[in-house]
């Protein structure tokens, strides 16, 4: 082998070895860059999920407490009804209707 051919051989070897270097670089940085899209993609997905639950929960409280609200209201006519009053009056204070004289009449 002379001198020449040893000198090419390896010039041609360097220069391949330096192309490889740069091929696997810049694999490398694609690799690197879909795995940060990636992990950006399932993160996303997982915080979405998670925001759709919490909003799920807030939907059954609301729920809840208009249900609750509506029942209070039924309690409240029921309280405020005209009967119920006359029997607590009746029965609680022990009140009657008046009698005609003592009714007394403005004007």
């Amino acid at each position: 082998m002379t001198l020449l051919t040893r000198t090419l051989r390896q010039k041609i070897y360097i220069e391949d070895r330096d192309r490889a270097g740069i091929k696997y670089s810049s694999i490398s940085v694609i690799v690197i860059v879909l795995m940060a899209a990636s992990l950006v993609f399932v993160w996303s997905h997982v915080r979405m999920t998670e925001l759709k639950y919490n909003i799920a929960k807030e939907i059954s409280i609301k729920e809840n407490l208009l249900e609750e609200n509506r029942k209070l209201k039924v309690e409240i006519a029921t309280l405020k009804s005209p009967q119920r009053v006359e029997a607590v009056a009746k029965g609680s204070f022990g009140m009657t209707y008046p009698e005609r004289e003592q009714v007394i009449f403005l004007k």
